[in-house]
Parts: structure tokens; C-alpha cells; sequence
């Protein structure tokens, strides 16, 4: 599942635990994140694949 930050734009591959792909944690401001059919566009590992 991709989930976008809002202040930044950036999509990201969201993890079960809360957290995304390169380390993110979603649920702090969760308020900063939706859940999007999107492509992951964050360049860091983990994320990008």
C-alpha cells in the first residue's frame, strides 16, 4: 500500500507496523498522510524498488 505525505508530496511504500518503507513513521501527525493508488516517488531505500 502507498501512502502520500501531504506537506511534501511524497509517496511512499507503507509498512504494516505503521511505518513506511525507508523508516517513516506514519503515525505521528498522522493527520500528514493519506492513503493513495499512487506509485511510491520517495528515492530512498526501501521505498524505491
Amino acid at each position: 500500500m502507498a501512502v502520500k505525505h501531504l506537506p511534501t508530496g511524497i509517496v511512499h511504500q507503507e509498512k504494516k507496523d505503521g511505518t513506511t518503507a525507508c523508516g517513516v513513521d506514519t503515525r505521528k501527525n498522522n493527520n500528514h498522510w493519506v492513503v493513495t493508488q499512487l506509485k511510491a516517488t520517495c528515492e530512498k531505500g526501501g521505498c524505491k524498488s
